[in-house]
Order: structure tokens, then C-alpha cells, then sequence
């Protein structure tokens, strides 16, 4: 594993002389640059400077705990019991499930610079290079199982969107029943994993991906239209650990109040974001397909399709893809 104390001396993306970042280390030159080379463990490409030194081109935005904290609201940071911030890792959804079991409970949270083996819903890769994106997961305890959990993944979309909205990323909309677009390209997405009694106290851990500032060459790994929130933005760098501040303080008091709220106190914050409200889609689960006009969700989260044959019905989430009728 390289020596992660040399990120920060990289990160202004400025030229750091050898000898420098020896210093700072208390190494020798030869281990600098032993350790200069493993940095391509991360992904990350070091520019030697003939008779200069080294640089990382663009630099680094690295996650800061005290950053984070520092712009966490009362309300938030107060329901905050522990945060984790990794240089690499599997998946955050994955070590939050393995922290429930080690006895973590209400207000775990866990972030890393880079995921191995992120997942989205289905299964899927999340692609997830080092320190571009927000990858991060929470932990909350509920006393009425899974049937108080209905509807929570749209309510995270709408914190999301919020919490975007308080860093200055323009308006996006929300696609049943997790995914967060800006003008139909998605731009992150949402995980929520259930361990403990299905019909009484649960940990529920909520898994949330955000593309910040992905890297063009890891976008063969995306098998849908993409987007950033660099891009969205118009070319401003929105900071990481602010962003993840802002997405706290939006999540930790949903999940703190939904049990006793549930998604009614969300719906129709989550239909004024809808992307596909009024529109005619098609739900995939498997092989089976089923055609309608997407008419909002109900207070239970479900989809309200509306089709010729049966009227409106209700729809669950789960294994459904959701996508515009061609």
C-alpha cells in the first residue's frame, strides 16, 4: 500500500521537490521515489520534473475530517457517532455492514477516497476513482423493521438534491426509485441495505454515490449517459469535503425523524423533482416488461403507473428498471 502522508504534500498539484517531500517524511530519496511509483496502486500518474521535482496534474481534492465537521450543522453533527474516511476500500456499504456486525449503530458514517468493489443497485459496478467522487455510507437504527423503511431511498434523493442545492449545483431531478440526473444524465445514485429483524429493529445502511469530478478515462466503465458535478456546474470545482458536509447535514436528520415521518412528509418534495412525471416509460424487471404513463408515487413510495388495461397501479421498487418509452 503506498505511503498515504505523500497525498497531501502532492495535492496542490504544484511542483514538490524530492528532497522536500523527503524532509517531510523523514525518508530517504530512494524511498520517496519507491513510493512516489506505488502511488499507481491508486490510479494516480506522478509527473517527474527533470531537475525539479513532482507534481500531480489537476492536483487532489482529499476528504478533511475536520473540513467536514466544521461545516456540519448542530443538528447533524450532533447525530453523527463516529466518522471513517478511508484511502481505499471495497465498498463504504460493505464496511458499514461489517461495522453493524462489530456493533456500530445509529450514526456511523463512512467514506472513502476510493472504492475496489463499489456496487450500485442490480448489482452493478460503481465506478469509483481516487478522490474525484463521494462514495459514503450511513447507519441508522429502526425499531419497525422493513415496513418503516418504505420509500426512504426517494426521500435520500431528495437530500441529495438539497444538499447539492446548498453548494450551488444547479437544480437536478430525481428518477424513481434512486438514481439523481441533471438533464437525463445521472450524476449519482443510491444503495440502501437492510441486516437485523425484518419485522423489528433493523440497521439500515444507506449507501449514497455522487459523481464530483470523474476523470474521462474511466468513463468506458459507465453504461449509461453520465454526468459530473464539475460539468453541471460549468467548469467550477465544487470541494469535496463541503459537499459531503452539505449531504450530511441534509441525511442524518432524515433518517433521524423518517421512522415517526415516513416518505409522506417526502412525496411531494420527491414529485417536484420527478424527471419522468407524466411520461410514458417502461419497467424492466428480468425478462418481464410493462409499459404506462409514470403518474408520481404515493405515500408509500411506490410508483403510480397508469396503464390503458388496469388504470393506476401501484409499483415497488426492488429489481425494476425504469426508463423513457422509446
Amino acid at each position: 500500500m503506498p505511503n498515504t502522508d505523500l497525498l497531501p504534500l502532492l495535492a496542490s498539484g504544484e511542483i514538490v521537490s524530492g528532497q522536500e517531500i523527503a524532509d517531510a517524511l523523514g525518508v530517504s530519496r530512494t524511498a520517496v521515489w519507491k513510493q512516489l511509483n506505488k502511488l499507481a496502486e491508486f490510479g494516480l500518474d506522478v509527473e517527474s520534473v527533470k531537475g525539479k521535482g513532482y507534481r500531480l496534474e489537476g492536483g487532489l481534492d482529499l476528504l478533511d475530517a475536520a473540513v467536514i465537521k466544521g461545516a456540519m450543522l448542530p443538528a447533524a453533527s450532533s447525530l453523527m457517532s463516529a466518522l471513517d474516511i478511508h484511502q481505499s476500500i471495497g465498498s463504504t456499504n460493505a464496511e458499514a455492514m461489517a461495522q453493524v456486525d462489530a456493533g456500530v449503530r445509529s450514526g456511523y458514517v463512512c467514506t472513502a477516497e476510493q472504492q475496489s468493489a463499489g456496487r450500485g443497485r442490480r448489482g452493478r459496478l460503481w465506478v469509483s476513482p481516487y478522490a474525484r467522487n463521494l462514495y459514503v455510507s450511513a447507519v441508522w437504527e429502526f425499531q419497525g423493521g422493513a415496513a418503516a423503511l418504505e420509500g426512504m431511498s426517494l426521500a435520500v434523493g431528495v437530500a441529495v438534491a438539497r444538499a447539492l442545492e446548498a453548494c450551488g449545483v444547479p437544480s437536478v431531478q430525481l428518477k424513481w426509485p434512486n438514481d439523481v440526473l441533471h438533464e437525463g444524465a445521472k450524476l449519482g445514485g443510491i444503495l440502501l441495505e437492510m441486516t437485523g429483524d425484518a419485522a423489528g429493529t433493523c440497521q439500515v445502511v444507506v449507501g449514497i454515490g455522487l459523481n464530483v469530478d470523474m476523470p474521462a478515462q474511466y468513463a468506458g466503465g459507465i453504461d449509461q449517459a453520465w454526468t459530473d458535478v464539475k460539468q453541471v456546474s460549468g467548469g467550477e470545482r465544487v470541494a469535496r469535503s463541503e459537499l459531503l458536509a452539505a449531504l450530511l447535514n441534509e441525511l442524518l436528520p432524515l433518517l433521524a425523524g423518517f421512522e415517526q415521518e415516513g416518505f409522506a412528509h417526502w412525496r411531494h418534495a420527491w414529485e417536484a423533482l420527478d424527471a419522468f412525471a407524466d411520461t410514458e416509460v417502461v419497467l424492466s424487471s428480468g425478462e418481464q416488461k410493462m409499459a404506462g404513463t409514470a403518474r408520481g408515487v404515493d405515500d408509500r413510495g411506490a410508483l403510480q403507473l397508469e396503464t390503458s388495461a388496469a388504470g393506476i397501479q401501484a409499483v415497488f421498487g426492488g429489481e425494476i428498471s425504469l426508463r423513457p418509452k422509446a
